[in-house]
């Protein structure tokens, strides 16, 4: 795999993870009791966005390292599949 490829795939794992790891720790306005007038009482109070940018990429790298072993190893043979296919 190339430098750009490999790029690429960190950065789909990265984004993909990202709606995972967003409503960690999140609470929102109503459970904090401070609903800012004219808001969605389920919005959240405070954001933390830099703590959820970190937390993501930290689980983004642990998929990436999976999917990696799992490449290098080769476990999932395209070849495998094109034949299954042909059956």
């Amino acid at each position: 795999m190339t430098i750009g490829g490999t790029i690429a795939v960190y950065f789909v794992i990265w984004w993909t993870t990202l709606f995972a790891v967003l409503p960690i720790g999140i609470r929102s306005q109503q459970e904090q009791g401070a609903v800012v007038p004219g808001s969605e009482p389920g919005a959240p109070a405070k954001t933390r966005f830099g703590k959820i940018i970190a937390i993501n990429s930290i689980v983004a790298a642990g998929v990436f390292v999976v999917f990696w072993a799992v490449y290098i190893q080769n476990y999932f043979d395209l070849q495998v599949v094109r034949d299954i296919s042909r059956r």
